[in-house]
C-alpha cells in the first residue's frame, strides 16, 4: 500500500501536540481543535507505558504536564488514563488517537526504544500506515521503524540533519541523498546553536532530491511567512490556527 502523507496540497501545517489552546497538549482535545482550526496533519510524541502499550505523551516524566513524580514508563496505560491532565483529559494511546482522528495524517516522534514494537503494533491495528510519518531523534531508531512499517514515511535523524546540511552547503548531492537514507522529509529547527539549518541551498538541494523541509516549532506569523517565503514545505507549530490563517491569506 502507498504512502498517502504528502497527496494533500502544501504547504502543509503540522500541529505541534495538536492545538493546546485551552486543552492541555497532546490530548484528544488538543488534536480536536488542531483539525476545528483546519490542520490535517498532527505532529506527537510516544513512548511506552509499563505494560508496553504505546502512548501519546512527550516527556518521559509526568512531573511537567499533571504534577506528578513518576515517569511514563512505571504506569499502565490504565494508570495513565487516571490521570487529570485538565479540561477532562488524560493521557491517550496512540491507538486511540488514530481511530479517533481516521482522516488525519499523523507525525508520530517514537521517544524511547520500548516505544518501538507499541507503535509499530498500534499503526498495524488501525491499519494507518499509509497516513503516519515515523520518525525519531534518534537515526538508527528511525530507519528501524521505516523497515517495520514499510508503507510509512519517515523524516531524517539528528546525525543525519547534520550530514545533509553540510552536504548541501558543499553542494555535494551524493552525499546529500545519503545522508537521507530514504527518508522523504527533513524535519528541522531553523537553527542549532550558531548553525542555521534552513537556508535556501538547504530547501532546494532536499527538493532536488525529492524530500520535504518541516520547520519546527514556528509561532509567529511573520517567521511563519519569512520559512515560507524561502520555500520550506510544512510549518511545525504550536499554533495551527494561526499558520492556517498564513496560508489562506498567501493563497
Amino acid at each position: 500500500m502507498a504512502s498517502s502523507y504528502f497527496d494533500l496540497p502544501g504547504p502543509r501545517v503540522l500541529a505541534h501536540r495538536g492545538l493546546a489552546v485551552d486543552a492541555p497538549e497532546n490530548t484528544l482535545l488538543a488534536f480536536a481543535k488542531a483539525a476545528a482550526a483546519g490542520a490535517r496533519y498532527i505532529e506527537t510524541d510516544v513512548r511506552a507505558t509499563h505494560d508496553g502499550v504505546s502512548v501519546i505523551a512527550h516527556d518521559e516524566s509526568l512531573a511537567r504536564v499533571a504534577g506528578r513524580e513518576v515517569s511514563v514508563a512505571q504506569l499502565t496505560m490504565a494508570e495513565l488514563r487516571r490521570i487529570d491532565l485538565g479540561h477532562g483529559q488524560g493521557l491517550p494511546s496512540l491507538e486511540e488517537a488514530l481511530d479517533a482522528f481516521p482522516d488525519a495524517r499523523f507525525n508520530i516522534d517514537v521517544k524511547d526504544q520500548r516505544a518501538v514494537e507499541a507503535t509499530v503494533a498500534a499503526v498495524a491495528r488501525t491499519r494507518s500506515s499509509e497516513r503516519v510519518l515515523v520518525t525519531s531523534f534518534s537515526d538508527r531508531r528511525r530507519r528501524q521503524l521505516a523497515r517495520l512499517v514499510p508503507d510509512a514515511v519517515s523524516s531524517v535523524g539528528a546525525t543525519g540533519v547534520l550530514g545533509f546540511r553540510l552536504s548541501s552547503f558543499a553542494h555535494a548531492g551524493t552525499l546529500a541523498s545519503r545522508a537521507l537514507r530514504g527518508a522523504r522529509a527533513l524535519q528541522i529547527p531553523e537553527r542549532t546553536g550558531p548553525l542555521r539549518l534552513v537556508t535556501r541551498q538547504f530547501v532546494d538541494t532536499a527538493h532536488a532530491l525529492g524530500a520535504e523541509v518541516h520547520v519546527w516549532t514556528v509561532n509567529d506569523p511573520r517567521d511563519m511567512v519569512r520559512l515560507l517565503d524561502l520555500g520550506v514545505d510544512g510549518l511545525v507549530t504550536d499554533r495551527a490556527d494561526l499558520a492556517m490563517q498564513v496560508i489562506a491569506e498567501r493563497s
